[in-house]
């Protein structure tokens, strides 16, 4: 009886460690910045194949829920993605899925030639003059560290980031433990000031 309780609570730490990284990760270097346009980044995963995989449709997800959270009047949906590891453009199978499958009819730009996340942030950039606010959408590993490498290359646009709704409670939460140590591992190379987040109680985006 004693070790069936103990992988109880053991499992039951690592779902909580889990959850709380990831919030920790979604609230890292964003602010409140305020304006009355927002672009909504939704950064592609690989995707080899013809149709949209699981992991691109939940970023679409999370990218709509992301304009629906968001109260200004004028908001735009950048997906982001080529084809790094052949196939269609990442970025154009999301935009399908929103607007053909989801149904979304808000302005919608397509960014299909890059390969990497570096190059994501760099090809979105000329798209982002415009904005007040910011909010790149993803796992929340991967989205802290998009952001990051915003702040590397235009200092001035990171500062209007704000969070998007790429993190909610209770969501992916068995998965999350593993995604926590996924993200622990492709965040290595980031600087003690690009990991500091946003003091508050957690909250869905």
């Amino acid at each position: 009886m004693r070790s069936a309780w103990t992988v109880v609570a053991g499992t039951a730490s690592a779902l909580v460690w889990g959850e709380w990284l990831n919030w920790r990760w979604s609230r890292t270097l964003v602010g409140n910045s305020e304006g009355t346009t927002t672009a909504v980044v939704v950064l592609g995963y690989r995707n080899p194949h013809p149709s949209i995989n699981v992991v691109n449709r939940w970023r679409v997800r999370a990218g709509l829920r992301s304009v629906a959270s968001d109260g200004t009047r004028d908001t735009q949906v950048i997906f982001s993605g080529g084809t790094p590891g052949g196939g269609p453009a990442e970025a154009r199978l999301m935009a399908d899925y929103a607007t053909s499958v989801l149904g979304f009819d808000g302005r919608v730009v397509i960014e299909d030639q890059s390969r990497t996340t570096w190059e994501n942030i760099a090809k979105v950039i000329p798209l982002l003059e415009g904005a007040d606010r910011i909010k790149i959408t993803s796992q929340p590993a991967h989205g802290l560290k998009a952001r990051a490498y915003l702040r590397r290359q235009r200092p001035d646009l990171a500062e209007r980031l704000v969070p998007a709704a790429d993190y909610r409670p209770g969501e992916w939460t068995l998965l999350k433990p593993l995604l926590a140590l996924y993200g622990i591992w492709t965040l290595r190379g980031l600087e003690a000031d690009e990991r500091k987040p946003l003091a508050g109680p957690p909250v869905g985006g």
